[in-house]
C-alpha cells in the first residue's frame, strides 16, 4: 500500500482549523478501519494501525514538528519498557540539574516529564508551541519510523528505540487495554486479541513492521538510532543506562562512576521505585488512561501464564517468517515452562 499523504491548511487560526478538520474527516473516510481492543477504532495508515484517538495528532506531528538537532526522540511500541525508557532519559540528561533525591521523577509522572507526540503534544493542540521546552527536548512517540516526520529523519537529533519481544508485549498490551476499555465494552478474549496481533491489527502496529523499520534504521544510522531490547536491560540496566547516557551526549564521567551514580539513578527509575510512588498510583493522562495502568508486572516471560503452546509455536513461526535474516532476535523465557532460548 503507498503511504497516504495529506496536506493541512498551516493557518493555526479559527478558520484554518476548520479547513484541518474537513480534510481530516475526508482522509478518515478513505481509510481502512478494525475495532481495536479497547471497543474504538484503528485505522489502517500509512501501513499502520493508528489508534482513532491518535489519528489526527499524528497527522499534526508529520506536519508540523520541526525537529532540532539537540532534540531526543524516545520510540517503542506500546507497552515495551517506554516509561522505564523515559525515567532514565530524564533523569540522565538532568542529574546535574537536581540531586536525585529531589528528583522531579519523585514528584511527577514519567509520561509528563517526557511527552508523547501523540498523547500529548499534538493530541493538547494541532499546533504546539514547542519553542519554550529546555534543551536538550525528550519527546517520545510510538510512530513506526516509516512515518516520522522527516524533519527527525533529516536532522542529527538522536532517536533511541526499545522493543520487547512480542510475546510479553502482546501480553502487556493486552491488559493494559483492557483497562481502558468503555463501560459497554465487554471484554476482549484474548484468543482473539492474538488473532488480531498475529494479523499485525494493534495499536502502532504490525509489531515486527515497527520493529524492523528502527532496526534497519539503527544498523544504517548507528551514530542516530541506539536499539535497545528490554530483556537486555532487565539482565544488565548499569551497562545499558551507561550506553544510553554516552549515546545522548550525557556521559558519565569516571568521578560519578566509582561515586556509584549510575547504579543511583538505575535503582531510583526502576519498576519497583516507580510503582510505589503516590503520583504514579493516582491521576490518569490525557488520554484517559490512569497512571497506575502503566504498572503492572514488568517481567519478563509473564506470557507462559496466559498463552497456550500452540499459541506459542503460532507466534514463534511468525516472527521467524518476519524478521528471518534481517538479524534481530529475541530472547524468550517463559516462567512457566522455563524455557530460554533466541527467537527469530
Amino acid at each position: 500500500m503507498e503511504k497516504t499523504e495529506i496536506s493541512f491548511p498551516k493557518s493555526c487560526s479559527s478558520h484554518g482549523e476548520e479547513e484541518k478538520k474537513d480534510v481530516f474527516q475526508e482522509l478518515l473516510l478513505t481509510l481502512p478501519k478494525e475495532r481495536n481492543w479497547d471497543g474504538t477504532f484503528l485505522y489502517l495508515y500509512q501501513n499502520f494501525w493508528c489508534p482513532s484517538i491518535a489519528m489526527k495528532a499524528v497527522v499534526s506531528f508529520q506536519q508540523h514538528f520541526e525537529a532540532r538537532d539537540t532534540d531526543i526522540i524516545l520510540a517503542s511500541t506500546p507497552k515495551s519498557g517506554t516509561t522505564w525508557l523515559k525515567a532514565l532519559a530524564f533523569t540522565i540528561v538532568n542529574r546535574t540539574s537536581y540531586p536525585l533525591k529531589d528528583s522531579p521523577l519523585l514528584t511527577t509522572a514519567p509520561h509528563e516529564l517526557v511527552p508523547f507526540t501523540e498523547f500529548d503534544l499534538y493530541f493538547k493542540s494541532q499546533c504546539p508551541n514547542l519553542e519554550d521546552y529546555p534543551t536538550p527536548r525528550i519527546f517520545a512517540t510510538h510512530t513506526p519510523y516509516a512515518s516520522l516526520p522527516c524533519s527527525i529523519k533529516d536532522s542529527e537529533c538522536r532517536i533511541v528505540y526499545v522493543c520487547r519481544n512480542p510475546f510479553d508485549q502482546l501480553i502487556s498490551h493486552w491488559h493494559f487495554t483492557l483497562k481502558l476499555r468503555r463501560e459497554n465494552v465487554e471484554p476482549l478474549p484474548l484468543e482473539e486479541g492474538f488473532e488480531m496481533y498475529c494479523k499485525g491489527i494493534h495499536s502502532f502496529g504490525p509489531f515486527w513492521d515497527h520493529v524492523l523499520g528502527f532496526w534497519k534504521a539503527s544498523l544504517e544510522r548507528p551514530d542516530k538510532v541506539l536499539f535497545l531490547k528490554y530483556e537486555d536491560m532487565k539482565e544488565n540496566i548499569v551497562s545499558h543506562a551507561k550506553r544510553l547516557a554516552e549515546f545522548i551526549g550525557f556521559p558519565f564521567s569516571s568521578e560519578e562512576e566509582k561515586q556509584g551514580v549510575i547504579e543511583e539513578i538505575s535503582r531510583l527509575c526502576s519498576f519497583e521505585s516507580l510503582k510505589d510512588l503516590e503520583v504514579n498510583k493516582n491521576g490518569s493522562r490525557p488520554s484517559g488512561a490512569p497512571n497506575n495502568a502503566f504498572f503492572r508486572k514488568a517481567e519478563v516471560g509473564d506470557w507462559g501464564n496466559h498463552l497456550t503452546p500452540s499459541m506459542a509455536k503460532r507466534m514463534e513461526k511468525l516472527i521467524e517468517e518476519k524478521l528471518g535474516g534481517s538479524g534481530l532476535s529475541f530472547k524468550v523465557s517463559s516462567q512457566v515452562q522455563k524455557d530460554d532460548r533466541p527467537c527469530m
